[in-house]
């Protein structure tokens, strides 16, 4: 099989005028930082600014409607375009991960796709998943969070955790209001706590200013700025309810498969595996044949993961029906991760774990953020013992038999 990638006449127009208007907006300071901890204040207020640029020109989700602020563009631009992001290092927020847009799409109303979906396409408003709870581990369906019918209203309360997103996020030192911050939060709560399990549960979105709603900031391995959210008698009203008001164990599926990594991305190759390559090249200590081993497993692991989320892509892409891979590639990404960061330890050594504050850190303490980023991803969207089950449900190997939830790219192909 041929993995090499092939431009068409068309595309490198079209990076050409990408190109060229990325040089024009994105100033020389405004990079993605290693840390989220080190994005001030200024590059968080120019990040949110560009998003908007980017979204009035359709290229924030390049491939949704343009009825609803999307670009209606296809695949093969979507692909030059979020290469020339990576290239360029825009640090896009990346806890508006819009795992939420596909299940609007799929189990919205025409209303509430008219009302939700402009927004956060066209960057104006930012998205917060609102799933995990404390002390709830993998069992996304143990929800303690509780919404009560009144009148044309929910009252919704309770605790969210692990609320926020990838590297991008403002630190703890940058000023931003709350609103603007949170923007829409998309929410499960049990509405019926009687009806059977995976029935009894709402989809909600919540106004991120909503009467009720406080965030507290974690601080974790990685220093995203995640948030514990909290729920207080917040009321919302049945408008903001997608799907039904006891189908969002469904709705939330969609999402996830998503978030599984059912629509694949355009992955750059890693920066981390780059510069090991590039370190024991310029340092002559390449010769040794357990060293290069180490290299070899780990580039090979990090191409096939490339690989993996490429074929997922273009599956989505093409309304392929998805299975398994999704998982499968989730699975890959974290078990990989974990043994490239042990790959980067055994053939760097010490030096692998000297961060950015060191001015001896090689390569700006790239290595050491790494190695505490594969880490922190083990858990984040499913475990890795999680995503086992999944792949074995879909296979048909397992007791429990599942289908995949339906998306944007299935129902489209109906």
């Amino acid at each position: 099989m041929d993995f090499v990638y092939r431009y068409t006449p068309e595309q490198e127009a079209f990076r050409s005028e990408v190109r060229s208007w990325l040089e024009e907006k994105v100033p020389e300071g405004m990079r993605r930082p290693l840390d989220a901890k080190h994005m001030d204040q200024e590059l968080f207020e120019w990040n949110f600014e560009f998003r908007k640029e980017l979204g009035s020109k359709g290229w924030l989700h390049p491939m949704y409607p343009q009825e609803f602020g999307g670009g209606g563009l296809t695949a093969e631009h979507n692909v030059v375009i979020q290469e020339e992001l990576n290239r360029m290092e825009v640090p896009l927020p990346g806890h508006d991960n819009g795992f939420d847009l596909p299940a609007l799409m799929v189990w919205g109303t025409d209303e509430q796709k008219r009302e939700f979906l402009p927004p956060r396409l066209t960057g104006q408003k930012l998205g917060w998943q609102l799933f995990t709870e404390p002390g709830a581990g993998s069992d996304l369906a143990s929800l303690k969070t509780r919404a009560i019918k009144d009148g044309d209203d929910w009252v919704i309360t309770g605790e969210k955790v692990f609320v926020g997103g990838d590297v991008g996020y403002a630190s703890e030192d940058t000023k931003v209001p709350d609103e603007l911050q949170m923007g829409e939060l998309f929410c499960l709560a049990v509405t019926d706590p009687n009806a059977p399990r995976h029935r009894n549960m709402g989809f909600f979105y919540v106004p991120g200013d909503a009467p009720g709603v406080t965030a507290q900031t974690l601080d974790l391995l990685i220093g995203q700025g995640k948030r514990q959210v909290y729920l207080d008698n917040v009321r919302v009203p049945s408008s903001r309810v997608i799907g039904g008001e006891n189908q969002g164990w469904q709705v939330a599926q969609t999402s996830l498969e998503i978030e599984h990594g059912g629509a694949g991305v355009v992955a750059p190759r890693n920066r981390a595996i780059d510069f090991m390559l590039d370190w024991a090249r310029n340092d002559g200590k390449s010769s040794g044949s357990h060293l290069q081993q180490v290299m070899m497993d780990a580039y090979i692991d990090s191409e096939i993961l490339r690989l993996f989320q490429m074929r997922n892509f273009w599956m989505y892409a093409a309304h392929q029906e998805m299975t398994y891979q999704g998982s499968q590639a989730s699975l890959w990404r974290k078990e990989s991760g974990l043994r490239v960061a042990d790959f980067l330890r055994e053939a760097i050594g010490m030096e692998s774990l000297v961060d950015v504050n060191d001015p001896k850190a090689i390569y700006g303490g790239e290595f050491e953020a790494h190695q505490r980023e594969t880490l922190a991803a083990a858990h984040p969207g499913g475990t890795i013992e999680v995503q086992k089950v999944i792949v074995a449900r879909r296979l048909g190997v397992s007791r429990t038999k599942e289908r995949a939830a339906p998306t944007p790219s299935t129902a489209a192909a109906k």
